[in-house]
């Protein structure tokens, strides 16, 4: 992990001091560091949109461009995504130098003419990451949860997050073995992946809400030709293994399966 980054990360945090502005959500000397951004930005008629920006700058950064994902509930998913697109070409300008501060500073001046120039492309733009598809084709990410307290709201926002990053595929109850089977663009299952571990999906055993910390991802890989693709996401249950053991075969996914579900009954 570069000192640039841990030395503009110790200058975010100066900047961003209000509660909530900025989160560390993660430091590890292999992986980098994941930290999320909060900021009040004025919108076309002057109002206020909130709007966190997660940042993850790798080892090699500011060598290597930030992964970033944008989200506000003011905001559709299209616009955080066109607002996401807008950074990361003007991080190309900042390559190798630190790039987190100025981008902040750019969506707060630039949103406005962002959102306005989405919704005058919207018609002519019917897949945001058209290229990320065509480069990347589709791709497959299986994780195992340990628990759910709260299954109800869970289920409601990962079908929430499915659908905003049209992504297909199955959320799997058998016993007390949870899983998530998801297809689709590689750039939507990595924002997925980030959804996950850092946004407050469950219950701790006080009834406090809490991050997903128990959560394992035992594959993620290129769809084959011999995988059957998920015209939709469905939550099912089941009863037997047999039954789960049946949806992956079907779906073309017996080798899946075998490898990654029976050491869960262990």
């Amino acid at each position: 992990m570069s000192e640039l980054a841990l030395e503009e990360l110790s200058a975010l945090a100066a900047i961003y001091c209000e509660p909530d502005a900025c989160e560390v959500l993660a430091v590890s000397e292999t992986h980098g560091i994941t930290f999320r951004i909060q900021i009040s930005v004025k919108e076309l008629l002057d109002t206020d949109v909130l709007l966190k920006l997660l940042f993850h700058l790798p080892v090699n950064y500011p060598s290597t461009l930030p992964d970033i994902s944008v989200n506000s509930d003011q905001l559709t998913r299209a616009q955080c995504m066109d607002v996401k697109d807008k950074l990361l070409e003007q991080a190309k300008k900042h390559l190798s130098e630190p790039m987190v501060h100025d981008l902040i500073l750019w969506i707060q001046q630039h949103l406005k003419y962002v959102i306005k120039q989405s919704a005058t492309v919207c018609s002519e733009k019917p897949t945001l990451s058209k290229g990320t598809s065509t480069e990347d084709g589709i791709w497959m990410l299986l994780l195992h949860l340990d628990h759910m307290r709260a299954k109800a709201k869970y289920v409601k926002t990962v079908e929430k997050w499915t659908s905003d990053l049209k992504l297909t595929g199955r959320l799997m109850f058998m016993g007390r073995i949870i899983l998530i089977l998801l297809q689709g663009d590689r750039s939507s299952i990595k924002e997925y992946l980030i959804l996950q571990k850092t946004s407050k999906v469950d219950v701790d055993s006080s009834g406090k809400k809490c991050k997903e910390k128990m959560i394992s991802v035992l594959c993620e890989t290129k769809v084959q030709p011999q995988h059957k693709r998920f015209q939709t996401f469905e939550v099912k249950e089941y009863s037997t293994l047999d039954e789960l053991q049946k949806e992956f075969e079907t779906a073309g996914l017996t080798t899946l399966f075998s490898e990654f579900v029976p050491p869960l009954l262990k």
